[in-house]
């Protein structure tokens, strides 16, 4: 049977495979729709190893929960941000995602070699291959975290359509919907100005000393500094660390929704603490941003067309 667009594109919205893959798996399959699709799977092995040397920077983040006691975000990675608005490869994700939160894994390897809660007789890594093999660009599973609060709550956070997955857990007797506005308030915030830690109790004197040798050699290389009594350079060190401390510590950033703009987050917590009769501790927060840290590589996109077409 000869092969036309038409089917190529109809592979292609039935799978997601790329336009030269669907081609190939109706070639060799006489044209015959349903085999081209097991074709495509039964390729999955060979297509992920050809791929494994590509850079998946793009992708989602995406969140699931049990309740307000349970939740997970997950981070999986594609190429292109094409294959992320693809609605196959999203549908994967949120599978991902429920299995995260069903999952009693430690790390990502443990994780990936687990039953495949929508099949049992495929591993996480298995289905995962199987998914490459349809949609056609390398993908990665790249990480996963599982929150569970035991005297509280927990409440997520998705911004940009999946870019930003935030997870924030509180210690707090009373569990209400203005408790859980308030936390995804400070979800909301977490994704925004992306601090690093809770509060200063966090911090380590390592990460301190470190910050400060630096902080010291700025201002002494500082013109307006030159010939100033080390008292002087001193306390402008301590005030740059504090300055700093304060950005990158969720509780002393200032509130994104402060009335007055000084408001800070513990104030904020507290007010809502005493409105609502209970003592709320921010305990943890889980902050996953697609493509954080990943060198992405940009391709030529026309030499890339022409590869695929023998040209």
């Amino acid at each position: 049977m000869a092969v036309t667009a038409a089917m190529v594109k109809e592979l292609r919205e039935m799978t997601g495979a790329g336009m030269m893959d669907c081609k190939k798996a109706l070639n060799e399959t006489n044209g015959n729709m349903d085999e081209a699709v097991e074709y495509l799977r039964k390729n999955g092995q060979a297509k992920a190893e050809k791929k494994a040397s590509r850079i998946a920077a793009e992708g989602l983040c995406r969140v699931a929960t049990d309740g307000d006691k349970v939740a997970a975000v997950v981070e999986v990675n594609s190429e292109t941000d094409f294959v992320a608005k693809n609605e196959q490869f999203q549908s994967f994700v949120e599978a991902v995602a429920k299995q995260a939160l069903a999952t009693s894994a430690k790390d990502i390897d443990a994780f990936l070699a687990e039953k495949w809660n929508e099949d049992s007789s495929k591993t996480v890594s298995d289905a995962l291959v199987d998914k490459v093999a349809v949609i056609g660009e390398k993908l990665s599973i790249r990480r996963f975290e599982k929150v569970e609060a035991a005297n509280g709550c927990v409440v997520t956070y998705t911004h940009g359509g999946g870019k930003i997955g935030v997870i924030v857990e509180a210690e707090t007797a009373v569990v209400n919907d203005a408790v859980k506005e308030a936390m995804t308030n400070l979800a909301m915030q977490v994704a925004a100005l992306y601090p690093k830690y809770v509060s200063s109790d966090e911090v380590s004197e390592e990460y301190k000393v470190h910050e400060k040798e630096i902080i010291t050699e700025q201002i002494k290389n500082d013109p307006k500094m030159a010939g100033k009594p080390d008292k002087v350079i001193e306390g402008a060190v301590i005030g740059r660390l504090n300055k700093e401390l304060k950005e990158v510590c969720l509780l002393e950033q200032v509130y994104v929704k402060a009335e007055d703009g000084k408001q800070t987050v513990k104030q904020y917590v507290d007010a809502v603490s005493k409105a609502n009769g209970t003592d709320i501790t921010v305990k943890r927060f889980v902050r996953f941003e697609t493509g954080e840290g990943i060198e992405k590589k940009v391709d030529d996109f026309a030499a890339e067309v022409a590869a695929q077409a023998g040209m």
